[in-house]
């Protein structure tokens, strides 16, 4: 009897109505049995974020001001960190123990390292005892007066270049 049966005819669908702007801000999400409105999740998503880059910030503040204030290094006592002074350069007597050569008698580079200019044949040239680096007279004596390193490679000028007890070269 199955080829003479009758079956009801589906029923007709119809859309639903179509929200009103009102109803989407009221919307809910129903979790576990209870609703939740969706400006909740809105508000969290925005709010949680910003609250824990801001705690964050805020321990990125506190331990600057620590490291800042109760330095290990600091001997002395006192909050400030005080720059140490650093070696003193050479003086006049010991600048002039330095050899000076010409330009053309450089063997290492035809450039002054501290004023980037060329140094030329006939030039009057201070040479750094040891590495044989070559700058001009007075850019030699100039940084030498402050720093007691060779400018180009930062090789320590031995002391005892200068000690009248020892044979200079």
């Amino acid at each position: 009897m199955r080829h003479g049966a009758r079956y009801p005819p589906p029923p007709l669908l119809t859309p639903p109505p179509s929200p009103s702007p009102s109803a989407t801000l009221n919307a809910a999400v129903t979790v576990g049995g209870h609703e939740h409105p969706i400006l909740v999740y809105v508000f969290l998503s925005l709010f949680l974020p910003c609250a824990g880059m801001s705690a964050v910030f805020i321990v990125y503040i506190c331990l600057l001001w620590y490291a800042s204030n109760y330095r290990t290094d600091n001997q002395s006592g006192s909050p400030l960190a005080i720059k140490q002074v650093g070696e003193k350069g050479l003086s006049v007597s010991e600048l002039d123990k330095l050899p000076k050569v010409t330009g053309e008698e450089l063997v290492l580079g035809t450039d002054c390292a501290v004023c980037l200019d060329q140094l030329e044949a006939e030039q009057p040239v201070r040479m750094v005892p040891g590495c044989n680096h070559g700058f001009h007279l007075e850019c030699a004596d100039t940084w030498l007066s402050k720093h007691p390193v060779c400018p180009v490679c930062r090789a320590k000028l031995d002391p005892k270049l200068f000690d009248p007890s020892h044979d200079n070269p």
